[in-house]
């Protein structure tokens, strides 16, 4: 039996009850670093100004290598969601049922982002009930800073 080898990468928070962080890498660590700052940008090409998600090197539309990450005004509407339910991983087990919401932006009807819709950037993932989630739902992202540094987007009801 070979050794167990721990992955190069690892995507734990430093406390065994967080849940996971992301793992940037080189074309996405621009969108984690203006999240940290509390603001969410988009990469768009330069060339032929469309946005797109995830980034990556080459404009999928005009494959230009020309990128800058365009402001977003963090509005949007949900347009899918899921709610979990155990089994599930040990944190978010203790957070259960909660939502996954897929978030189309206003400005760019194309990028979908996915996230959790919350009570306040702070809150547990349990802090809204499933029963308030529609599609269509008009909603507002809010930055929440992770245990383990990381500034991840959440999203909030326009009208709570």
């Amino acid at each position: 039996m070979s050794p167990s080898v721990a992955p190069a990468t690892d995507n734990r928070s430093e406390t065994a009850d967080d849940l996971l962080l992301p793992v940037p890498d080189d074309d996405g660590a621009p969108f984690w670093d203006f999240a940290a700052r509390g603001e969410l940008r988009v990469q768009t090409c330069s060339d032929c100004a469309e946005p797109r998600f995830p980034p990556r090197p080459c404009c999928p539309h005009c494959q230009s290598f020309d990128s800058h990450w365009q402001r977003m005004s963090g509005r949007g509407r949900i347009w899918s969601y899921v709610v979990a339910h155990p089994p599930l991983l040990p944190a978010y087990a203790a957070q259960a049922p909660y939502n996954a919401i897929i978030v189309e932006l206003a400005e760019a009807p194309r990028i979908r982002l996915v996230g959790n819709l919350v009570a306040s950037a702070g809150a547990r993932l349990d802090s809204v009930d499933p029963a308030r989630l529609r599609i269509g739902a008009p909603v507002k992202v809010a930055f929440h800073t992770t245990p383990g540094g990381v500034t991840v987007p959440r999203w909030l009801l326009e009208r709570p």
